[in-house]
């Protein structure tokens, strides 16, 4: 049970970590490659969009990939299959994710090019920079996608185990599904309405979780039992 408690803490304070790294890794990009001129926004502001991409390509791939196998020997014993499932859904995940940020950070050479290139190359420098955002963007929604059908395996365990109260795990499920649809329909076709509201119910989800782990941890008399013994 020690080491269940244990587990429960640390994997919480991962998720918070983890949330926070790539959240303020993507405020410190957006706000440099959403403007009308990005490439030479870009230029000018490479140390920040370092840092940015070292939260979300570093610091986020690492903790992220830290949780599922804090898990697995919590949720294996109760279901071997969507243990390993949840854990290869969330490394290809994180390493989709991590591939989106590599296009971000491709933007930096070619800004240098763009602030001087001529007027005859810029356009084509311009084409390439916007398919280095769509890129990223694509790699983003695809990683929520896999994230999603992770999650959705994640829940499913601590649903049938009664690690947490289950009520929480319902939520859990529909956070992951509205965020699953919200991630494909954003790969036919962007929406920013659709966008934000399909992060939230997973996204407090994701929170109040946490912050249940680290405070309460795991159901000890679930702990205290595995299915067929």
């Amino acid at each position: 049970m020690n080491s269940h408690k244990i587990a429960a803490r640390m994997f919480g304070m991962f998720f918070i970590v983890t949330f926070l790294a790539y959240g303020i890794g993507s405020v410190l990009i957006d706000s440099v490659i959403t403007t009308e001129d990005f490439l030479a926004n870009v230029n000018v502001n490479q140390t920040q969009m370092v840092i940015g991409v070292v939260l979300m390509a570093l610091v986020h791939t690492f903790l992220n990939i830290g949780m599922p196998v804090i898990m697995l020997p919590i949720l294996k014993p109760y279901n071997m299959y969507l243990a390993y499932g949840y854990l290869s859904a969330a490394i290809a995940a994180t390493v989709t994710l991590a591939v989106g940020t590599i296009f971000v950070l491709l933007l930096l050479p070619l800004s240098q090019e763009y602030v001087t290139a001529s007027s005859v190359t810029m356009p084509n420098i311009e084409i390439l920079g916007m398919l280095l955002k769509k890129g990223s963007f694509f790699g983003y929604h695809m990683g929520m996608a896999l994230w999603s059908i992770g999650g959705l395996m994640f829940v499913s365990v601590l649903y049938t185990s009664k690690l947490i109260p289950r009520p929480m795990s319902v939520w859990g499920m529909i956070g992951y599904v509205v965020l699953l649809s919200g991630s494909i329909s954003e790969m036919v076709g962007h929406n920013d309405i659709i966008e934000i509201v399909s992060v939230i119910p997973g996204g407090l989800f994701e929170i109040t979780l946490s912050v249940w782990l680290i405070v309460k941890g795991f159901n000890s008399s679930s702990t205290g039992s595995v299915p067929g013994k």
